[in-house]
């Protein structure tokens, strides 16, 4: 083993990748429930969960399509 180089980075660890994907599934629930109201007037509450849920699974896929984990 050597000395660390300049380009060493440390894994993330358990916390920030905990925030990390909460932050990004909420976001994305967030975005979706928005939506929802800004092309329906006055949405059903299972259509705003079920935009919500689907902008959070969108939000994901993205964040691992973008920053796939080695």
């Amino acid at each position: 083993m050597g000395a660390l180089t300049e380009n060493h980075k440390c894994p993330p660890r358990t916390f920030r990748r905990l925030t990390d994907a909460v932050s990004t599934v909420g976001l994305g629930s967030l975005i979706g429930a928005v939506l929802c109201f800004a092309v329906e007037d006055r949405p059903a509450g299972a259509l705003v969960v079920a935009a919500a849920a689907l902008g959070g699974v969108l939000a994901s896929a993205v964040r691992q399509a973008v920053n796939p984990r080695p």
